[in-house]
């Protein structure tokens, strides 16, 4: 088979499958890093190993990739990924369910609601015991209304309103929306340290959720640690390739195997790119605030 042309560039064989690869999979995002800077790196490696040249834009032309909702720096776990005709279909992710282990930590509260922030408040928590937890935990299942936190993926006037806290802006909180939680449970006490495991719907976020249990216990909270361990039917344990693996090939098996996971095209549709809260840039990456 001859080689083809994409962008003006003369493609061998390596190339010509990376350019060739459409669909979905996951990656494991380490703590650290932005979700934007993990799907840069995973561009990188596939351009570099199909020995593409990444001068310019030209990389932006050539090969579609984006990602199906924004994890925080400072999470980490999994990372669904769209590639060539796969970008279309991740709308799906951003709207779908995901699951979460989270590490909150008692009589702390934080302008980020996470570990990354400066503290602005302490309370005495010795109070509050596992069983005080487990009930509270319960009003927070089900169908809720949420305050996003200020530092946010969430937009003013195009501009990400973390962005505008940097910059020492005013900005007023979001009013609360609706949001669903599957389901919440206690996996481990140790005061001040606690673990909830939470499935929760698009557009939820964690960090509120620890610090409004703090608050329902009449002290504050702040999340020390979050990792995703699931969004849609992508698992980390069985579907999450770690950095080692991001080679041509590791991502064409890993495409092959998750096609299983999809629910079937249906025909002559066109899917919407489109979501409520997430914007496409011009290589396909897509933000929403989870």
């Amino acid at each position: 088979m001859a080689a083809r042309e994409a962008g003006g560039v003369v493609l061998g064989k390596s190339a010509d499958k990376l350019f060739s690869l459409s669909g979905l999979f996951a990656v494991y995002k380490p703590k650290g890093p932005t979700s934007a800077g993990v799907l840069n790196l995973l561009k990188e490696r596939g351009l570099a190993e199909a020995g593409v040249q990444t001068n310019g834009n030209k990389r932006n032309q050539v090969l579609k990739i984006g990602h199906g909702g924004t994890l925080d720096s400072a999470a980490a776990g999994v990372l669904v990924v769209g590639i060539g005709k796969g970008t279309k279909m991740l709308r799906t992710m951003l709207a779908g369910s995901k699951k979460y282990t989270a590490i909150g930590v008692l009589g702390k509260a934080t302008d980020t609601l996470d570990a990354t922030g400066k503290v602005t408040e302490e309370k005495p928590y010795d109070q509050v015991t596992k069983g005080d937890l487990e009930n509270v935990l319960q009003k927070f299942t089900g169908d809720i209304m949420q305050v996003p936190p200020l530092y946010s993926a969430l937009k003013k006037d195009g501009e990400r309103l973390s962005t505008l806290m940097k910059r020492g802006e005013a900005v007023e909180a979001k009013p609360a929306r609706p949001v669903r939680v599957y389901s919440l449970s206690l996996q481990h006490f140790q005061p001040p340290l606690f673990t909830l495991d939470v499935e929760c719907g698009g557009g939820f976020y964690v960090r509120s959720l620890v610090s409004d249990i703090g608050k329902e216990l009449s002290t504050c909270a702040t999340m020390q640690e979050l990792t995703r361990t699931k969004q849609g039917p992508f698992t980390l344990e069985e579907h999450a390739l770690y950095e080692d693996k991001w080679t041509i090939d590791e991502i064409a098996r890993s495409l092959e195997h998750c096609t299983s996971l999809l629910p079937a095209e249906p025909p002559h549709k066109k899917l919407k790119t489109e979501h409520p809260d997430c914007h496409t840039l011009k290589d396909t990456r897509m933000w929403c605030g989870n």
